[in-house]
């Protein structure tokens, strides 16, 4: 049976500027994990500009493991206009291998589902790719799949064919 080491205590808290190169670091590991690192183009400058710009598209709390950076999310406020009300989409969810376990993705839900609740949302939505073992992590906190519904999206090049169409 493996050790899981005691933890002391779990930290959650909203980031700075100063986060920038740990965010990075976040992301770089996420997509690590699921097999996508040739499609990170984020950098730092663009995501300080995208989460402390003058006009920020999205927002990050980190968890920590006895003062050490555990895990993250970067959600964002979409809306309804069927409930006439905000949602909070979570972008990204990762937490490091070895603090996996220790409560820290649950930590990290957990404060996302106040923050939807104090900010009067009426939804909390997020993907998963369909081989990832967090699916039960999800369904654990009553997440449910949404078959019904199916993603498409636009890359850049298709943003731009998109904008030019006559």
């Amino acid at each position: 049976m493996e050790n899981i080491p005691k933890v002391s205590e779990i930290n959650i808290r909203k980031t700075t500027e100063q986060d920038i190169s740990l965010i990075m670091n976040f992301v770089r590991s996420l997509a690590e994990f699921e097999g996508l690192s040739e499609l990170v183009r984020s950098t730092e400058n663009s995501l300080q500009e995208a989460l402390f710009g003058k006009k920020p598209y999205a927002e990050v709390i980190i968890a920590e493991v006895d003062n050490e950076p555990a895990g993250f999310i970067m959600y964002f406020h979409s809306f309804s206009s069927f409930a006439g009300k905000p949602g909070l989409y979570i972008e990204d969810i990762f937490v490091y291998p070895k603090f996996r376990g220790l409560g820290v993705g649950k930590a990290l839900m957990v404060r996302c589902g106040q923050i939807a609740k104090e900010r009067g949302c009426g939804k909390v939505e997020w993907s998963v790719l369909d081989w990832n073992p967090a699916r039960k992590f999800y369904e654990h906190f009553g997440g449910e799949l949404q078959k019904e519904w199916l993603i498409y999206r636009l890359d850049e090049k298709g943003i731009r064919e998109l904008a030019e169409k006559k």
